[in-house]
This record gives C-alpha cells, sequence and structure tokens, in this order.
C-alpha cells in the first residue's frame, strides 16, 4: 500500500474492515488457489505483503506448519491485531515503499492489491524479486478495475448512472497514484524484472445488488466521496447510486482479479 497520504482508500478509515470482509469472502479461495500452484510445502518462509485482515496470512501458516514462517506486513496492521494468530505469523507495520524489507530469501512472497495503488510499483516489484531465494516465487494478485459490466440492469438509465460513477473514481484512483489497468500488465512486468514460468489466471463473478461482493463499491464511493464531489459528482447521483447496489435486478460483473506469479 502507498503512503497514507497518496492511498485513496485510507486504512485508517473506520469503514476498512468492510472492505477487508468484501476481499476476504469473495477472493480468498482464488488467492489460496493460485498461491497452492507454488507448491507450499511444511518448512517454507513467505511474505505477505500488505496483509489486510491477515486472513491469508493464517491460511499460509497452516500450509507451513510450525517449523515454516509467515511475515505479514501492512501500513496498519491493527485489522490483523485484532484476532488471535498462529505462532509461526508475524505482523509488522511496514511501509513496502520506504522500508526496508523484514528480510530476505523468501521462498513465497504474495500481495493482493498492493502494486496497483503505487506509482513506484515497479521499483517495488525490482525488490519483491530480490528478496526471493532461488527458485522462490512471486505471486501478485491485482485487479483490472476498468472491466466492470453491468451484467442485467432495471433499465438503461442505471448503466449509464453506475458506469458515469464508476469512471469518476477511476480517475481519484489515477489523480492518487494507482494504475486501474495494472492487472493486465502485470504478466510483461514479471517478465521484464527477470522472472520465468510467468502466468497469470483472471477470476470474476457476477454481483448482485444487496449482495456481498456489490457493497466494495459503496465502500469505495464513500471513502472517496470528497474527490468525487469535486469532481463533478452530486450528493443526488451518490444517492441513487447506493440505491443501485441494493436493487436486486441490477447486477454487475465484479473487478476481474488476476493473478499473476513467477519463478526467479
Amino acid at each position: 500500500m502507498a503512503d497514507m497520504s497518496r492511498y485513496l482508500f485510507d486504512n485508517t478509515d473506520a469503514r476498512t474492515p468492510d472492505r477487508f470482509s468484501v476481499l476476504e469472502s469473495c477472493y480468498d479461495h482464488f488467492s489460496r488457489r493460485q498461491l497452492l500452484l507454488t507448491g507450499l510445502a511444511p518448512g517454507w518462509r513467505c511474505l505477505e505483503v500488505g496483509g489486510g485482515g491477515g486472513s491469508l496470512g493464517d491460511w499460509l501458516a497452516q500450509q507451513v506448519g510450525p517449523d515454516g514462517e509467515v511475515t505479514v506486513t501492512d501500513l496498519d496492521p491493527r485489522w490483523a491485531q485484532s484476532r488471535p494468530h498462529p505462532p509461526q505469523v508475524r505482523l509488522l507495520r511496514h511501509d513496502i515503499v520506504n522500508d526496508p524489507l523484514p528480510g530476505d530469501g523468501y521462498d513465497v512472497i504474495h500481495a493482493r492489491l498492493v502494486l496497483l495503488h503505487l506509482p513506484e510499483r515497479l521499483d517495488v516489484l525490482d525488490r519483491l524479486v530480490a528478496a526471493l531465494r532461488p527458485g522462490g516465487r512471486l505471486v501478485l494478485d491485482e485487479f483490472d478495475c476498468t472491466w466492470t459490466p453491468p451484467l442485467a440492469a432495471p433499465d438503461e438509465a442505471a448503466v449509464s448512472l453506475f458506469q458515469h460513477v464508476h469512471s469518476a473514481l477511476l480517475t481519484q484512483l489515477e489523480k492518487a497514484g494507482a494504475d486501474p489497468l495494472w492487472g493486465r500488465r502485470t504478466l510483461a512486468a514479471l517478465t521484464n524484472a527477470g522472472l520465468t514460468e510467468v502466468t497469470s489466471t483472471t477470476y470474476a463473478e457476477s454481483w448482485p445488488g444487496g449482495g456481498k461482493g456489490i457493497g466494495l463499491h459503496r465502500v469505495n464511493m464513500q471513502q472517496a466521496r470528497e474527490g468525487l464531489l469535486a469532481d463533478g459528482i452530486t450528493d443526488e447521483e451518490l444517492t441513487r447510486f447506493y440505491a443501485l447496489l441494493d436493487n436486486p435486478a441490477f447486477v454487475v460483473n465484479s473487478y476481474p482479479l488476476i493473478s499473476t506469479q513467477g519463478c526467479k
């Protein structure tokens, strides 16, 4: 995650657990499946960057067992600290852009929705690659934020409203230094960073109004509200947008999560 002065979705916000809850329920199963492809085994050393609520760190600990080690970093680790973790999990307050990495020689390094937000993403990528042991694997799970087509809607006005407000959110992300297209650029970036056996797999699902997943759009808009209003989105449009998210007749494609991994 970027420095809090730039990161659009500030992890000090009280709505942060709502974001983590959606990401864990909608995407953890896919991230776990991709991590298993690295060959995870007992005794491995793992680094989870931007670990959020810590769910994937705990799962990694189960895979590596008591002889393994899992380091989970975050700008604000208090959300992960709010629940118990296996003894082989170490939680660290850490800024991936400005702080030295907490170790090297890792068997697996994983980050989900971290580099997308960082203007320094390519520099961070090089540092992560350097921290792998020979044969170690880097796994980056990133969104393509631009491909969220409505799959069903009560009328064309609803489609237009969603696309209008969501487009404004993408502008806010870009202003904060994020790359909404980073998910589709990651495979080339890992290849350019010198990794081999680089592959990508994409996961997406339908998010109906009133469901768990679509709530991510509400949290995002609430946290970006100040910038949205400054750029011309009105409170009335946001009110209608939130009502749309509760309407079961409206279904949108989830953010595609593109998981890319490569071997050092």
